[in-house]
This record gives structure tokens, sequence and C-alpha cells, in this order.
């Protein structure tokens, strides 16, 4: 772990971090000790009077050192995500690592334009100002299916804004940012990141319970968001919560169907489909519903998985065997149902690692459970509605709100449906696409806070007003 500015083993109990694609032991760790929790908030506690003192131009150039040495070890970076996750080489390295390095760079140029709202006498002989600073310590706490770059979504803007960051990263995907550490302590002030190990009921709860974090920033499922709150509540913390979701895909029979086809296969199958915005939940118009069953069969089932550096590989294992247990089930209970169809896929792979056949499920209900809760596995179900106003319901019928997406050579059409879709983000044909400068969080029991975009920044900072008398 890194603790104030150095690298020491944990005390605590002893974790096994496997490779998904074998089941085999990478290697063990030990999580961090209560006391190793107090010194990782003590550490950040100290060194924030003097990282928030800093000009955001200083600021800045910290964050761009640790974007160039990311990069320049952008393959090693990739090979150690790919073996801790089990995703294809060639994603890591070509898809996240460079998002990951435009990550830090983004933020490095949006700390020096961060400003006030406002300015000027609103009352006779005074001058009032509004600054946004930062908060102080942010307990982060990273999930497993993107570790590196979920690290660098939360420590890039709390840093950035000049707060101080104790990190816990996913007790099953420690190792990318375990590197990132050796880098931070050699580019960074002691005590500005901090990295504890360990599991959520131990080290999760003792940095977020801990009085001297004022936010806590978390990306989980909505039990964990539940937890957080409650602990957060005791000290009334900050919360930026980001809590899955159930991304509703509403295609019309106007859409482009080798585009939509396409776009799902991609969309609803990266990473394995262990992605909050992945395009699961698909509702189809009368007329292209059937066609559309029939090519998205035929091209989910040409999806190769396997291990990560095989040849033409595109989606690799699910991250445990509990993932993947938890995933059959999800399927069988919905080919239990007489109406359901389950057109390609839907079973666990035979040998070692924990993959799972990309599956396509037809003629599911509204009211299913495949339909109402996410799977988080390579899976996607296909409602046919009869008219659009029935997609919007059925698509804003869930407890979650974070992604969505619309597919129509009708734009009045599509962008009729984007505004009235409760999602905190909406696609209009295509799915899955993010960048540094917009902003990507939820509604509902999907969270609030957002990544990314100046929006991040705002989050980690506060607003002050400060009144000048003449």
């Amino acid at each position: 772990m890194l603790i104030d500015g150095k690298m020491t083993a944990g005390e605590g109990t002893a974790m096994t971090v496997l490779d998904p694609a074998t089941g085999e032991t990478i290697r063990t760790l030990a999580e961090a000790s209560a006391a190793q929790v107090e010194a990782a908030v003590a550490a950040a506690d100290r060194a924030f009077a003097g990282w928030a003192a800093l000009t955001p131009g200083d600021r800045a150039g910290y964050l761009l050192k640790l974007a160039d040495r990311i990069e320049a070890e952008g393959e090693a970076f990739a090979a150690l995500e790919s073996r801790n996750c089990g995703k294809p080489l060639a994603c890591a390295r070509d898809d996240e690592i460079p998002a990951i390095v435009d990550c830090f760079r983004y933020f490095a140029g949006a700390a020096r334009v961060l400003h006030g709202s406002a300015a000027g006498e609103y009352l006779a002989g005074h001058t009032s100002m509004i600054r946004r600073d930062p908060l102080g310590v942010v307990g982060s706490i990273a999930p497993w299916n993107y570790p590196l770059m979920m690290l660098a979504w939360k420590i890039c803007p709390a840093l950035a804004a000049g707060n101080t960051v104790v990190l816990k990263p996913s007790e099953q995907t420690p190792l990318t940012a375990l590197k990132f550490a050796e880098i931070a302590a050699e580019v960074l002030p002691a005590g500005v990141f901090n990295l504890v190990l360990g599991y959520g009921d131990s080290v999760g709860a003792g940095v977020v319970a801990h009085p001297k974090v004022r936010m806590v920033s978390l990306t989980g499922d909505i039990a964990t968001g539940r937890k957080v709150l409650e602990t957060a509540a005791r000290t009334i913390k900050r919360t930026h919560l980001e809590l899955g979701g159930k991304a509703p895909v509403i295609v019309f029979d106007d859409a482009d169907l080798e585009a939509v086809v396409e776009g799902i296969r991609a969309f609803g199958f990266y990473n394995a489909g262990q992605d909050c915005t992945a395009a699961c939940r698909i509702y189809a118009g009368p007329k292209i519903y059937d066609k559309l069953v029939a090519e998205l069969t035929s091209a989910v089932a040409s999806i190769k998985y396997g291990t990560q550096q095989e040849e033409g590989v595109e989606i690799g294992p699910l991250i445990s065997e509990r993932q993947r247990g938890r995933v059959a089930s999800f399927v069988e209970r919905a080919r239990a149902q007489g109406h359901i169809e389950v057109t390609t896929g839907g079973r666990v792979v035979d040998g070692p690692g924990f993959f799972y056949e990309p599956t396509v499920i037809a003629g599911a209900l509204q009211t299913d459970e495949i339909v109402q809760r996410e799977v988080f596995g390579p899976v996607v179900s296909v409602t046919r509605f009869a008219e659009p106003e029935q997609a919007i319901a059925w698509a804003n019928d869930s407890e979650y709100g974070l992604a969505s997406s619309v597919w129509s050579g009708n734009i009045g059409l599509a962008m009729n449906a984007a505004s009235r879709l409760q999602y905190g983000c909406t696609w209009i044909n295509t799915h899955f696409m993010l960048v540094n400068e917009m902003p990507h969080g939820g509604m509902k029991s999907s969270g609030y806070g957002k990544d990314m975009s100046m929006h991040a920044l705002e989050d980690y900072t506060v607003a002050r007003h400060v009144m000048i008398r003449h």
C-alpha cells in the first residue's frame, strides 16, 4: 500500500488475487489494519493544507507528470490490468490506457479554469466574491470492472481541486492501483495520495466512517451505496455515488438495423457486459423486432471469447466464479419463463476460468426480472413495444437512471424521446461513447454526482462567499 509517501505491506487479513481466465492465484496481499487506515487518513489530513495552497498550475504540473508516466508505462499497466481483470489485452491497451492518460491531462487543464460564478457589489459598501475551494480528505472506493480507469475518474478531479485522497480499490483487482501508487510515491508530495487495500466491510467501512474524511466517492452497487450513506450520515459527509445501471436501448422501426446490431454487439458485450452503461435492455418496435432478434442473435453468436492474449479475442471471462454463478442464475430463471427464448448462448463454458457464453434473450416482458434487474454479464434482453409512448414509459420504469440510447432515422422522434428519458446520459444512434469533457453520472437509484468534465471538478469543491466591507 501507499501511506504518507511510503510503500508498505498490509498488516491485516490475507487476500487472494486471481486471474479470472484461469482461476489461478496471481499473488496474495494483506489488507490494511485499522491502524494503517488511521495512518493513511492522518497523512492525507496533514498534506491537505500544503496541497490546497498550491496554485492550480502547480497541481496541474503534478497531474501531467502522472499522465506522462502512465503513458510511458502503458504496456505494463495494460498487461497487469488485463491479467487481473481477465479483459482482452488489446482492449486494456488500446481503449482504456489512452482514455486514462487523457483523464489526467484533462483535469490538469480544468484545474486552471475553475472559477467563481459572480463578483460585485450586491450590498452598498460591500464587494462579494464566490470562491470554489477544496473539501479536505476524500475517501474513494473503486470497483473491479475498470480498476485503473475508475482510479483516474476519482482522483483526478479530487486532486485537481486541491483535495487529498485515500483510495481503496476492489480487493479483487488491486494490482494496477498498486503500480500507480509506486509512481505516485515518486511524483506527488507525501500524503497527497494514499492507497489502502482491503475488504469493504473492514477497510472500506473504516475509510467511510473516519471523521476526518470529508467526502466519500463510491462506484459500486445500490446495496453498498446505501451502507455508505448510512455511515456517512453520522458525520454529515458529502457523498458522490455511481451505483450501477440497466441501460434501455430504444430501437424505433425506422432505425438503421445494421448499425443497431453492430452497436449492441459491441456495446452490450464489451468487458463481458460488466459495465453499468452496457446496452443490455433492448426495446424494439413491432416492425423491426423479428429481424433485429434474428440478426442480433447471429452477430452475438460470432463474438469470440477467450483468454487475454488469444488472437482476435473480443471478450474475456467474468471476474469471479461467484459473478458467473450470479449471471447464470439470472439466465436460468429467465429460461424457465414460458414466453422467453434464449436465442444464443446461455451456458457456462466448461474448463478453467470464469467464462460465460454471450447471450441473447428474446420475448422478455417488462415485468420480467431479466428486464428489471442489473445482470452485469454478457446478457442482453429484447422486448417488443407497440407504440413510442410505451417504449419511453418502459424505459423509465426502472430504479436505475444511468445511461440509455435511442436509435431512429427520425431525429425529431429521437430527440423527443431523449428529452423524456430519466437517465444521466442518452446517446442517439450510438451507445457507450464517453469523453472527458462531458459528465458521466446517474439519476434515481443509480446515484448522483458526476465523473469527468467540469461538473466533476465542481463536485469536489465547495462554493464559498467572501464579502469585503469597503
